[in-house]
């Protein structure tokens, strides 16, 4: 009762301050709400956040947020980021890291007839259940690429609009492509050269910018014997030492909340497509597929995907960090990313520190490709 009592007033508080100016309010004092002691007020929303811990129950701490500003810094001090507490509540969390010390398990949904894409967070362990619905992503065919926009609502995907998430593009041969975000990482990041990234800030619009943050390269078979794809990740916005024991990504040493705009991050000189080689000199995190051994009696190429992969295909994978340049230790052996069939149209997405489920999401996007010239 409490808690639909909360959102009722989380709603009229909307409404109220629709019809009021900002000076009005402030003459207010604010909804009584406001008012509360801190203390208690902190007891009752520390209750609301650990006890509901999975959706759709989070809603609840949402509409908490959303009560008046002193319930919202109080949640912004209680709510945890994903990589500490493995939870996905506010839209910013697909732009953090995802949980440290577990794959965070979700799903990808085709539709063929649309060409469009649909991450959900798994909130069962089997995939019977509708998910949460995270990011959306439509394929659009230009003569000379490929581009998928990536949104935050599954109807919308304008470039124009606070739904725009980022973009993959690809190059012609459909080998290499670079997941642009759709907001400045930090200030000074170099934005993308194209005709809407011009427009945008010419207009100091961020939605329809595009910041280059990773590149994707898929390895030539120039002789053209079968076998898997081999891929590199270049995170050109996450420091290879975040992996190293004790490492810290950007995000939390910034300390970030979840009302915070965009995440402090690490840029490599290089926003280049073609230059995504340098982004390993730079001190940038790389991720390699690892090889899939051959099964003797299966005939085929098999990796241990723990039961969340169940239909051979060329498209599924996992990603670890790159161990070049300095010795193989235990986190070069954890899976970072990895992603197989379940369905005709049906994929599975586990993901984990340092990425996020945006990032993750892109590089899933790009195994979608059918290239010739890696098969």
């Amino acid at each position: 009762m409490a808690i639909k009592c909360i959102a009722r007033l989380r709603s009229r508080r909307v409404v109220q301050d629709q019809l009021q100016t900002p000076n009005e309010v402030e003459a207010e004092g604010g909804c009584c709400w406001a008012n509360l002691p801190q203390e208690l007020l902190w007891e009752v929303l520390l209750m609301i956040e650990e006890t509901e811990s999975i959706w759709p129950q989070r809603k609840n701490v949402v509409a908490c947020a959303g009560v008046c500003r002193s319930w919202r810094f109080i949640i912004q001090q209680i709510v945890k980021l994903p990589q500490l507490s493995g939870k996905l509540t506010f839209p910013i969390s697909v732009k953090q890291p995802g949980p440290k010390d577990s794959l965070l398990q979700c799903f990808i949904k085709r539709n063929r007839s649309t060409q469009t894409y649909y991450l959900y967070l798994g909130l069962t362990n089997s995939l019977s259940d509708g998910g949460k619905f995270l990011l959306a992503a439509r394929k659009c065919r230009r003569p000379t690429c490929t581009d998928y926009i990536i949104s935050l609502q599954a109807e919308d995907f304008s470039k124009g609009t606070n739904t725009y998430a980022g973009r993959l593009r690809s190059n012609f041969l459909g080998t290499k492509f670079t997941v642009f975000d759709g907001q400045s990482p930090q200030a000074g990041a170099k934005m993308g050269k194209s005709r809407s990234s011009r427009l945008a800030n010419l207009r100091q619009v961020s939605p329809s910018s595009n910041y280059p943050m990773a590149h994707i390269s898929y390895e030539l078979n120039l002789l053209g014997s079968r076998g898997p794809r081999r891929m590199q990740c270049n995170m050109n916005t996450i420091p290879a030492t975040s992996i190293a024991p004790g490492g810290l990504d950007p995000t939390t040493q910034a300390e970030l909340n979840p009302y915070q705009s965009t995440p402090t991050s690490f840029l490599s000189k290089s926003a280049s497509m073609e230059n995504s080689v340098s982004d390993q000199k730079n001190g940038g995190l790389v991720l390699i597929n690892k090889a899939p051994r051959w099964h003797e009696q299966l005939q085929c190429w098999c990796l241990n995907f723990h039961g969340r992969v169940t239909i051979a295909s060329v498209k599924n994978f996992q990603l670890a960090a790159s161990p070049e340049n300095e010795p193989a230790g235990p986190e070069h052996e954890k899976i970072i990313l990895q992603f197989g069939k379940v369905g005709k149209d049906l994929f599975t997405m586990d993901y984990r520190y340092p990425i996020s489920a945006f990032q993750a999401f892109a590089i899933c996007l790009s195994s979608f490709e059918t290239r010739i010239a890696c098969e």
